[in-house]
């Protein structure tokens, strides 16, 4: 609970209707889209302005109240969860779209904003915003931001980071800064780099300069078919060794194909142990020859069925299957478990025979959709809940994931950052120097470790505790794994 004087305070600054501190409305916000974790926050503030947000964690650094922003609380890594007793700092006010230049290509919006949004808001101009994460109905740019989120098409557009030009923000002093630049290039350090997947733990982010692209004049879709894993994962590095970049370069094994096709319907091959949603994207010549080299190379590498989309109506109905592929597992388990992980693209068979032989190990179900063109893994561990020990067995069969991902030579997140889930795992991706250094930067934005505390950087002690990693001659060895 707050003390009266904070309650006063923050009342008195954004008005009391934007103060939540009944316990039953602060429940939305003990967690946000990753089972199994919650938090307990003391209060919820809703500022509508800058000036506001200013205000708010000034007051906040005066009484050394711990701040947890949150944006749509669809992230998958704990990332909003609030630390006991903390403050959540709600972006759900600020939802406006500043302003859009079309013949700049850029719109400027608050965090609040809806991914979808901002490319609804800018079609009429023939512009549309890159990133597009699977929970972009829901998700904010501020989120985004905070996470570095990418999406299906981000292969040939990027992630969030090569989409902003400038960001707007405060320090939990209160103070106002711009990072980047709408111009080619901005002077000095690259604070705007460091702001962007920094999960809310060096300042609260005001306002944000995306970076906005013409709308190609035409998609298509293929839609390819494999009997065996490993000739799909092999047809995925082969696309990429012979030059080309599709718009979007999509896996599923076949427990998440009928998953999906019993929520959505999109007409995929229920036969297939694994398919690819492979997209080019340009002017109609670029795609007609883009699209024949593709089938040649799915082809080779052994796909048993190829089917293209006829129309821009087909190909939304293509990619539905791939966006509701959380939904639809959902749908059939009382709770899942979403693992991010990155791996060489060549090690995509290998890891989904792996998470075959945790399935067996754990006797727990995974559904596996991958970012394909760029090694990004999203595994879905289906669990129950009110199943005594369930939840554990499931973090251990995570755990193992993200190793694997380490020992493969990738990384423990590709999109959905450290938050609370990685914070283990950070302890054997990472040195201690390294650690450190990530320890240094937090410092010199927030000495007092009041944003988005006990996030990201595990402590010194507890990764002593996780020790069991050992370093010889540039091997990793793991004995034991370690806990979360």
């Amino acid at each position: 609970m707050l003390s009266n004087n904070i309650v006063v305070e923050l009342q008195n600054l954004i008005g009391a209707e934007n103060l939540i501190i009944e316990n039953e409305a602060l429940r939305t916000y003990k967690q946000d889209g990753l089972s199994g974790y919650s938090g307990d926050p003391s209060a919820v503030a809703l500022p509508g302005n800058e000036k506001e947000v200013v205000g708010v964690l000034k007051i906040c650094n005066k009484h050394n109240l711990a701040v947890v922003t949150r944006g749509s609380g669809t992230g998958l890594s704990g990332g909003a969860i609030p630390k006991q007793g903390a403050l959540v700092l709600s972006t759900a006010r600020l939802n406006n779209i500043v302003s859009i230049d079309s013949k700049k290509r850029i719109a400027k919006v608050q965090p609040g904003v809806r991914n979808l949004m901002v490319s609804q808001a800018v079609d009429k101009y023939g512009l549309f915003y890159a990133p597009d994460p699977s929970s972009q109905i829901a998700c904010s740019i501020g989120g985004n931001v905070a996470e570095n989120s990418g999406g299906v098409h981000c292969l040939k557009y990027g992630l969030t980071l090569h989409n902003v030009l400038r960001i707007r923000a405060v320090t939990i002093e209160g103070q106002v800064f711009e990072a980047g630049s709408e111009a080619f290039d901005t002077p000095g350090y690259d604070l705007m780099a460091l702001l962007i997947g920094s999960e809310g733990m060096l300042a609260v982010i005001t306002e944000v300069s995306l970076r906005l692209i013409p709308k190609p004049f035409c998609a298509q879709v293929i839609l390819a078919s494999f009997d065996d894993i490993q000739k799909a994962s092999e047809a995925v590095a082969g696309i990429i060794a012979s030059g080309i970049i599709p718009a979007g370069l999509e896996m599923m094994d076949q427990s998440m194909v009928i998953a999906v096709e019993d929520f959505v319907h999109a007409g995929y091959d229920l036969e297939a142990k694994a398919i690819l949603l492979c997209e080019s994207d340009g002017t109609f010549e670029e795609v007609q020859e883009e699209v024949l080299a593709l089938k040649k190379i799915l082809l080779d590498y052994g796909a048993t069925n190829l089917r293209m989309s006829k129309d821009d109506e087909e190909r939304a109905v293509f990619w539905s299957g791939r966006k509701n592929a959380f939904p639809a597992s959902g749908r059939i388990s009382p709770d899942y478990y979403c693992i991010d992980g990155t791996i060489p693209r060549r090690r995509l068979g290998d890891m989904l025979l792996f998470i075959a032989e945790l399935e067996k190990k754990y006797s727990l179900r995974c559904l596996n959709v991958f970012h394909a063109g760029d090694g990004n893994l999203h595994p879905l561990i289906l669990f129950d809940s009110t199943k005594p020990n369930q939840f554990n067995e499931t973090e251990k069969f995570g755990e193992e994931i993200l190793l694997k991902c380490i020992e493969y030579g990738g990384t423990i997140t590709g999109e959905h950052g450290v938050g609370l889930e990685k914070l283990g795992s950070m302890c054997v991706q990472f040195s201690h120097i390294e650690r450190e250094t990530f320890s240094l930067i937090k410092e010199a934005f927030d000495s007092k470790h009041l944003l988005n505390p006990g996030k990201v950087i595990p402590s010194l002690t507890r990764c002593a505790e996780k020790g069991r990693m050992h370093i010889h001659k540039g091997n990793l060895r793991f004995p034991d794994l370690p806990r979360f």
